[in-house]
Parts: C-alpha cells; structure tokens; sequence
C-alpha cells in the first residue's frame, strides 16, 4: 500500500471507529489523511470497500495480538488469556466497544461487501473458543464441548458490548471469570 493509502486507511479507522461508518463522508476522510477524493477512490474504489479494507485490516490486527498473547501463555491459561488480552485490546484500541460489533449495527445491506469480514473474525473467535474448550477437556468433548463453547462466545461478545456501553466496572474480567468456571478445570470432563 502506498503512503498515501496508509493515510486513508489510518484516517477511516480513527474516524469510522469514533464517530460511525455512516456518518463519515469520504470528504473528511480525505481531508484528515491529506489526499484528494481522486486519490481516496483509486485506492480503494468506494466507500464500502474502504469500510471493508477497514475492518479487514483491525481483524488482521486483532488475530495477531491475540495468538501472541496466547502463544504465551500456558495451556491451561489460554481461555482466560483470550479474556485479559480482549480487556487490554479494548482498553487501548476500542473504548467505545467492538469495532466490527459497531460496524455491524451500522450495515443493514444484506449484501454489504463488510458483512464476510465482520462474520469471519466473529466464526474465527467461535472456532477459537471451540478449540480451547477441547484442549481444556474440562466440559467434555463432542456436544458437550460445543455448546460451552459457544456460551463462552456469547459470554466474550456480551462483555465486548458491556465494556464499550460503560454499564458496570470491568465485564470482559466478568465474563472472562463466567467462561473459565463453564469450561470447568482441565481434563474434569474425560
């Protein structure tokens, strides 16, 4: 990407993010990285694939972060860990909630080049959790397994939109505590 485009895309993170996808115009997003409107759409083509590059592009960053974090952490630490390392992603890169959660409730086209982005890191969360709640073993395996697993989902999402509505002190530390006590302690299912 050139410079240029590197500008685009930091201006629309910062602005998508705070203020809403809909009510930014690629005016101001040109304004805010320095460049034309010419510029802004022969990088990007048009708004919505802006939104899309985006998105893409903070999923990108979450996974990242999140498998470092994990990496570090032991096995039987890592489905707390992906709890602390939300906890720290949101309080240094979303106060304001989950970016694609955000980004989710501002598009209502079905057809919306975003929503694969924004249904793909959610599915690669779900997997993630699925995956941890096995190697855990504590909730069993097979249906069992599942079914935590995707309480542990929407135990991590709730928290996501918790934190980002501000309605009680530390959600994601909460559901991170809800989540390790389902999937019950390592190897207790087997």
């Amino acid at each position: 990407m050139t410079p240029a485009g590197r500008r685009v895309l930091a201006a629309a993170e910062r602005l998508f993010y705070d203020r809403g996808i809909h009510a930014v115009g690629v005016d101001l997003i040109a304004a805010e990285a320095g460049v034309t409107k010419k510029t802004l759409y022969d990088r990007f083509g048009s708004k919505d694939q802006l939104v899309v590059e985006y998105l893409a592009d903070r999923d990108e960053r979450w996974r990242a972060y999140l498998l470092d974090r994990l990496g570090a952490a032991a096995p039987a630490d890592r489905l707390r860990t992906v709890f602390d390392a939300s906890a720290d992603w949101m309080t240094e890169h979303s106060p304001r909630g989950c970016g694609m959660v955000n980004a989710r409730a501002e598009i209502s086209d079905p057809g919306h080049p975003a929503l694969p982005v924004i249904s793909g890191q959610k599915r690669w969360m779900l997997d993630l959790f699925t995956r941890l709640v096995h190697e855990g073993g504590g909730a069993g395996t097979g249906r069992r397994a599942d079914a935590v697993a995707r309480s542990v989902m929407l135990l991590h999402e709730g928290a996501l939109v918790a934190h980002g509505l501000g309605l009680f002190p530390d959600p994601i530390g909460h559901a991170g505590a809800r989540a390790v006590e389902l999937a019950g302690p390592p190897g207790r299912g087997r």
